[in-house]
C-alpha cells in the first residue's frame, strides 16, 4: 500500500518525521473492494479503529488524518465502525461520530485501566482519568454508545467506586488482563516488561488471572448484562466470566 509522505521535523529520518496523511484517499480507493470481500466472507464489513495505534494522539490537531478518514466513511461508510482510544481527545471527534452513528453501527471503545493515574516507577498515563471520564460522559450524552476497556486491567484501588463510576458514562464495560491480552497465553511478552512488578507493588493479586475475574463479578453488579471479558468482550459478547 502506498501513502502520500510529509517531512515533519521531529524524528526518524534525519531530523524529520514521516507523516504519512492520505489514509482517507486510501480507504476511498479500497472500501468497495473490501467491503465486498467482508460481506461475503463475513457478512458484515466491520473496521476496528484502532487496534495497534492511537486514533487521537495530540497531533491530530495539526494534521486531522483520523478526521479525514471519519469524513471518508460518511461518504462510504462500514457496516460496523469500533473506534479504539486512550485519549480524551475522542471527545473533539463527537460531531463527525455522531453523523457516522447514523450510518453505520458505531462503539466508542475508551481505555481507562485503574482509577490510579500512575503506578510506581512507571510514566504517567498522556490523558488523565478524570479527563477520560470526562470525555465518556460527553460521548454517552450525545447518544453515542461507549464501551470503557479496562485494559490491560492494572491495579484498582475502590472497585466498587471505580465501576460505579463507569456505569454511569458507559453502555458496557470489557476487562483484559495482560495474561492472554497479550497475545500469549501466560502474559510471557508483558513479563520482559516493568509492568507485572509495578501493579504486584500495588496489588499483588492484581498479576494473576483470578484478579481479573474477580474485578468483573464487581462491574456486574452496576452494569449487569453489560460485561465482557477479554477478546469475546471486544466481540461484545457480555457474561461470558
Amino acid at each position: 500500500m502506498q501513502h502520500a509522505r510529509h517531512l515533519h521535523k521531529g524524528r526518524r529520518w534525519g531530523s524529520f518525521l514521516e507523516v504519512r496523511t492520505n489514509a482517507a484517499e486510501r480507504y476511498l480507493s479500497m472500501v468497495d473492494r473490501e467491503r465486498r470481500w467482508a460481506r461475503r466472507e463475513h457478512n458484515r464489513f466491520g473496521i476496528f479503529l484502532s487496534s495497534a495505534t492511537e486514533p487521537f494522539p495530540p497531533q491530530e490537531a495539526h494534521w486531522g488524518i483520523t478526521g479525514s478518514v471519519l469524513a471518508a466513511m460518511e461518504l462510504e461508510p462500514p457496516d460496523l465502525l469500533i473506534i479504539q482510544t486512550h485519549s480524551h481527545l475522542v471527545q473533539q471527534s463527537v460531531s463527525a461520530l455522531s453523523r457516522l452513528s447514523e450510518r453505520c453501527v458505531l462503539r466508542v471503545h475508551l481505555s481507562i485501566e485503574s482509577d490510579l493515574d500512575r503506578l510506581p516507577g512507571l510514566p504517567g498515563h498522556g490523558s488523565s482519568i478524570d479527563r477520560r471520564f470526562e470525555a465518556a460522559s460527553l460521548l454517552k450524552r450525545s447518544g453515542l454508545n461507549v464501551v470503557i476497556t479496562v485494559a490491560p486491567l492494572l491495579p484498582i484501588r475502590e472497585p466498587e467506586q471505580f465501576f460505579e463510576r463507569i456505569a454511569e458514562v458507559a453502555n458496557a464495560v470489557v476487562l483484559d488482563h495482560f495474561i492472554g491480552g497479550d497475545g500469549t497465553e501466560q502474559g510471557a511478552r508483558t513479563r520482559q516488561t516493568p509492568l507485572p512488578a509495578a501493579m504486584a507493588k500495588v496489588q499483588p493479586l492484581s498479576v494473576k488471572l483470578a484478579y481479573r475475574d474477580r474485578m468483573a463479578e464487581i462491574a456486574e453488579r452496576f452494569l449487569p448484562g453489560q460485561v465482557g471479558v477479554g477478546r469475546a468482550g471486544f466481540a461484545s459478547r457480555w457474561g461470558k466470566f
